[in-house]
């Protein structure tokens, strides 16, 4: 994270580590998304548990991140540009922690499959969701590292392609079931991973609208919202 000159060293350095534990968090959210759909395409419940297990080394480094920068707005009292800097951090590891969370569901839902069998095309269909996802997280955590506005507006930009991906898939594991009614229990828990990896995309886009907030001064956090599938049986992202 490039960062502007400050009136004391001592701030800097707040705001370094700060940055340096977003990019700890973020690396774990990536690497949580990438083994947890791993599990569900290999259908590897140990995987899924590991994954599951990880969410706390996740949660666990959020509530270090919001005590040092509560702390930090605290000895400092920072003003405008630091200011942002500090909430930014503070709105980014929310988002982060929940990302977390979402891959934690997904965990969940590999385990309650039981290595039940999934179609080929149904899985890759998610994999491609879950890899647009994944992109558009790296794209925002190198924006906040970099300070980058072009990349950060680039992101909230993609605001909707794993929305649309969402859709496509719903429709698609809806027809999947009423065609054969023996796939409606794995079917149900394939629509509701699809359905975390959507949510993870709009905390994705509510990174990239925090990072123009701590350079620009400007963009609120979007908050998660349903796609526009359709709504025969609704989904909400799981806590």
């Amino acid at each position: 994270m490039v960062l502007a000159e400050h009136t004391t060293k001592a701030f800097d350095y707040d705001l370094q580590e700060l940055a340096r534990m977003i990019a700890e968090m973020g690396g774990l959210a990536e690497r949580q998304i990438v083994e947890v759909i791993e599990a569900l395409t290999r259908r590897d419940i140990e995987r899924a548990r590991r994954s599951v297990a990880a969410d706390a080394v996740i949660d666990a480094l959020q509530r270090s991140i919001e005590e040092r920068a509560v702390e930090t707005i605290a000895r400092r009292q920072p003003m405008a540009i630091d200011l942002r800097g500090v909430v930014g951090v503070l709105r980014i590891s929310n988002d982060l922690e929940r990302i977390g969370d979402l891959a934690k569901n997904i965990g969940k839902r590999v385990i309650a499959l039981d290595g039940g069998d999934i179609a080929r095309q149904t899985m890759r269909g998610v994999r491609h969701m879950a890899s647009l996802a994944l992109a558009q997280l790296r794209d925002a955590l190198d924006s906040f590292a970099r300070q980058d506005l072009a990349r950060a507006r680039a992101v909230k930009a993609r605001d909707h392609e794993v929305d649309r991906m969402y859709t496509s898939m719903f429709r698609e594991l809806l027809t999947y079931m009423l065609e054969d009614p023996g796939t409606i229990a794995s079917g149900l828990h394939l629509l509701f991973c699809s359905k975390n990896i959507e949510s993870m995309g709009d905390h994705t886009i509510s990174i990239a609208a925090s990072v123009e907030y701590i350079i620009a001064g400007h963009g609120s956090a979007r908050e998660p919202e349903q796609a526009a599938a359709p709504s025969m049986i609704p989904l909400a992202a799981e806590a």
